[in-house]
């Protein structure tokens, strides 16, 4: 099931808090002794960082699903940590990175060592809007991660009432050519939504050979006895340049082809209790300037994706991030479980 934790960083704290939470999730993760202190002293640096320059935030904790091929075995699960923040926004990001820059005199270890700690980090900030800061660490060190080749995927969860578990998961899987990226939405909240959510994830290594239509047709089946599910099933097949989407319920998608984000319909149903009889399927094409993303209803439902040219070129896990905090605020909060999954092109040399 998907355990997050949101961490509210409001005072110096919630430092310890993120730091005990990040220790839970690398142990989640099966990370040996080294690598749970690096997640620790990322969590550490970015919540100070929070609270130091962002006029406080939150951070998100969990353990993040990495692409397996189809009929696979478990795949990785790194621990990410994702700093968010609607602050002041850093005014020089690559002073910022500088390996020990500070300038508050505090930790004084810096994004610089966070990005030089983990597998995999990325930053994103806009003056007066905010910040994030997102960080992955995993098994092995940055240098043994391999080249990943054709779409990428990212995604971030933000459980409703500060839940243990999300009623929410996401996925994706190699199969030769094609990537498929999941998204489901368990009914209601906590443990019981998010067996439905885990079910789908589970039964997604099994069918994403299929067309997302007959995959959830299988999906469907394999989620009976449980609350149900809405669910998003998108496969980009790289051989031939397309892309097709299938999904029942109110999870949305949302996809960008260079000239605004275009939404991709859904049907009525709820996979696992009802489902139609026939299912319609889009087929649109898929080259290098286009990015899905799905979302489930904890997000308003005409929430319309950030277009800036270096968030759609960005990190995806960062194009998810940066969509949930733009989506609501302290005074507006999420209303559900929500999560944002989004596929994107192979970055192009040079980025």
């Amino acid at each position: 099931m998907a355990r997050v934790w949101d961490v509210p960083v409001q005072d110096s704290t919630r430092v310890r808090d993120a730091r005990v939470a990040v220790e839970h999730a690398a142990d989640l993760a099966g990370l040996d002794e080294a690598r749970a202190a690096a997640a620790a002293l990322v969590a550490t640096e970015l919540a100070t960082n929070l609270l130091k320059h962002g006029r406080g935030g939150r951070l998100l904790i969990e353990v993040v699903p990495e692409p397996v091929a189809a009929d696979g075995g478990e795949p990785a699960r790194p621990v990410q940590i994702a700093a968010i923040d609607h602050g002041p926004g850093i005014p020089d990001m690559t002073a910022a990175l500088g390996d020990g820059f500070t300038t508050t005199r505090t930790l004084g270890a810096g994004l610089g060592t966070c990005r030089r700690v983990a597998d995999g980090f990325a930053l994103h900030s806009t003056p007066g809007r905010g910040t994030v800061a997102l960080a992955r660490i995993g098994a092995g060190t940055r240098a043994a991660v391999p080249a990943m080749r054709g779409p990428r995927a990212g995604g971030i969860s933000l459980p409703f009432g500060g839940a243990e578990y999300s009623g929410d998961a996401w996925a994706w899987v190699r199969d030769g050519d094609r990537v498929t990226l999941l998204l489901a939405d368990g009914l209601g909240h906590g443990r019981q939504a998010a067996h439905a959510s885990t079910a789908a994830v589970e039964a997604l290594r099994r069918s994403a050979h299929l067309p997302p239509a007959e995959a959830l047709g299988r999906l469907d089946t394999a989620l009976r006895g449980t609350r149900g599910a809405a669910v998003a099933v998108a496969q980009v097949d790289t051989g031939t340049g397309t892309l097709r989407f299938a999904g029942l319920g109110n999870a949305a998608a949302w996809l960008w082809q260079g000239d605004g984000w275009h939404c991709l319909l859904s049907r009525p149903g709820i996979v696992g209790v009802h489902r139609p009889r026939t299912l319609r399927e889009e087929v649109r094409e898929w080259g290098a300037d286009q990015v899905l993303l799905l979302h489930s209803d904890g997000l308003p439902g005409r929430t319309r994706p950030p277009s800036t040219p270096d968030l759609l070129t960005a990190d995806p896990g960062v194009l998810a991030a940066v969509t949930l905090r733009d989506s609501g605020s302290a005074a507006r909060p999420v209303r559900d479980d929500t999560t944002v999954a989004v596929l994107s092109p192979a970055p192009r040399e040079g980025r």
